[in-house]
């Protein structure tokens, strides 16, 4: 029997599949449509919303539906401040292609306007400035009234309680009287905050091996400083991000103060102490790039590190050690010794290079970061088999630079500015004068969402008075990628007699890009960059233009140009550049 019953089965599966192919069922559509007299989108659309989806139901079914329909849609104009709409409904017919469709018809009639309205704060938060100013405007005396706004206003005041520590704070009164035969509104919100509590002694729990007095460098505030959430948010974020632990728990709860006082107490989960890391990587400057890290993230109580990284590539090959040690604040402030080789071969400029050094990192009050730096540079060079020779200098140096972005992968406004100034003297264990002077700016802008505009400029000069001492490494070149698109890397730059580069005493270098996001993470680009590496401020200036394609990947931003070199005695012609990596 068994068979037959399967076969049976099997049959009337394989005709109800044939039954829905012949006879498909219609597609479900909705069956309420709103209609309201006058221009009023908002209300149209709340009521949309009030409703919902209605599908699939008969001409008699919404007759029913019909005053569930009505009530909702007055609830979505009284939100709006309507409360006196005129609503009529009927039903149209349906036939064997159309369903049945429920009409409503609105007048809205006069809307209800806000006739006064009183915020009273009290208590410790009524001398506090910050709480009390750029409350809500609205809803406002002469406003219709939204009961979206007055909700604002209420968890505006509520939100600001619990982030500036008032954590008894409570409304008195928190009224609303609406008539709607007057069609007028009265708000009174009346609020004690009550006292403002205060953060405490920060103490860590037991288990997290560094010493005590690196921990307390992070805390930022002195116990009995007004409560905010933004002190108990950047020193979570400033222990997580130091790179020695892999949890980190804060406990700053209310329900633990002692007289307004919240302790602050801290568990540190210790991460691994080492960590090894690779990358391939491609732009056109430098074609497929290897690239890889060691890091000891932790090497003693005191939060030493250590780390070495290498990046391989055809014309480049370098490998550099770091030793690093945390001052106060540890966040920003470090001294770093550094040690690094490195080989190239570009456009037939070799060149090898050992560097010394030590590098002191202070951040400024103004949010400016500070570098005090003393290396050593030995370089051995040969351009073109024409100029070859080697070089020692020791140069101290000093820069600044600041970077203010609201994305950290991909902002949509925002600035980096860069400033470096190094000099060496024969008089101290240098082969040569040299003063060298290196300046960049970028800022990037969105208006109206997706429209991005971009600016950069490059300048630079190095002061010797016997240019050819200065190895290609303080040289000047253009040309690439993140310089005048349209050219080769590293091509543009003053040629000896048999057409070699050989780098400029200045660098001037500036672009202008347009794009537009036309959909999610992708973007279309427009761009001309103008610039030269001379040895005469008055030497002609090399342009590029070209058409670009933005994609916002999962791992950063990739950006693919075609460009062409407007000026041919400088090599111009066309070009795909190809490179990776956050706009700022």
């Amino acid at each position: 029997m068994q068979p037959i019953d399967h076969l049976v089965k099997s049959c009337r599966f394989r005709c109800l599949c044939l039954i829905i192919l012949l006879f498909p069922v219609p597609a479900l559509a909705q069956q309420v449509s709103v209609n309201v007299e006058g221009d009023h989108p908002q209300l149209k659309a709340n009521a949309e919303a009030f409703i919902g989806d209605v599908e699939g139901r008969s001409a008699d079914n919404l007759r029913r539906y019909a005053s569930t329909a009505v009530s909702q849609a007055e609830r979505a104009l009284r939100a709006l401040g309507y409360y006196r709409p005129v609503i009529d409904w009927w039903v149209e017919e349906g036939d064997a292609d159309d369903l049945a469709e429920l009409i409503l018809d609105i007048q809205p009639g006069p809307p209800v306007r806000v006739t006064s309205r009183k915020v009273d704060i009290r208590g410790a938060a009524s001398s506090d400035e910050t709480f009390t100013s750029n409350l809500p405007e609205h809803p406002a005396v002469g406003d219709v009234l939204n009961h979206g706004d007055y909700a604002n206003l209420r968890d505006v005041i509520q939100t600001r309680a619990r982030r500036r520590g008032y954590f008894d704070g409570e409304f008195v009164t928190r009224t609303l009287r609406v008539d709607p035969e007057a069609l007028t509104a009265e708000i009174t919100l009346v609020y004690d905050s009550g006292k403002r509590y205060q953060l405490g002694a920060v103490t860590f729990e037991d288990g997290h091996w560094f010493e005590i007095g690196l921990l307390r460098d992070f805390v930022t505030f002195e116990p009995g400083t007004p409560y905010h959430t933004d002190e108990i948010a950047r020193l979570n974020s400033d222990l997580s991000g130091s790179g020695y632990f892999s949890g980190v728990d804060i406990d700053a709860s209310p329900a633990s103060a002692e007289d307004g006082v919240i302790p602050v107490r801290i568990g540190l989960t210790r991460r691994d102490r080492r960590s090894v890391a690779a990358g391939v990587g491609f732009s056109t400057d430098v074609g497929p790039r290897l690239r890889g890290t060691w890091r000891e993230h932790w090497i003693n109580p005191m939060g030493h590190k250590r780390g070495a990284e290498t990046e391989l590539s055809k014309p480049r090959q370098n490998l550099s050690t770091w030793y690093e040690l945390p001052l106060d604040p540890p966040m920003t402030d470090l001294i770093r010794l550094t040690a690094g080789y490195q080989r190239e071969d570009i456009e037939n400029v070799e060149s090898e290079q050992l560097v010394l050094g030590q590098q002191w990192q202070h951040q400024l009050d103004d949010g400016w970061l500070q570098v005090l730096s003393i290396r050593w540079e030995g370089e051995r060079f040969n351009i073109g088999d024409d100029e070859k020779g080697t070089s020692s200098l020791l140069l101290p140096g000093i820069g600044y630079s600041k970077r203010h972005a609201d994305s950290p992968l991909d902002p949509s406004q925002g600035y980096r500015l860069q400033l470096d100034v190094t000099g060496s003297h024969r008089a101290v264990l240098s082969d040569a004068d040299i003063l060298h002077v290196n300046a960049f700016a970028k800022g990037l802008y969105t208006l109206a969402g997706n429209h991005r505009f971009l600016a950069r400029f490059h300048i630079g000069g190095v002061a010797t008075n016997r240019f050819e001492d200065v190895p290609p490494s303080l040289r000047f070149f253009a040309g690439g990628d993140q310089s005048v698109r349209g050219y080769g890397y590293e091509t543009l730059s003053p040629e000896n007699d048999n057409g070699v580069p050989v780098g400029g005493r200045y660098l001037m270098v500036g672009s202008a890009e347009y794009q537009y996001e036309f959909v999610d993470n992708w973007r279309a680009a427009v761009f001309v960059d103008h610039g030269n590496a001379v040895n005469d401020l008055f030497d002609p200036l090399a342009t590029g233009a070209g058409v670009g394609i933005r994609w916002v990947s999962p791992v950063g931003p990739l950006r693919l140009d075609v460009a062409k070199g407007l000026d041919p005695e400088f090599g111009g012609g066309w070009r795909i550049h190809f490179s990776m990596g956050p706009e700022l």
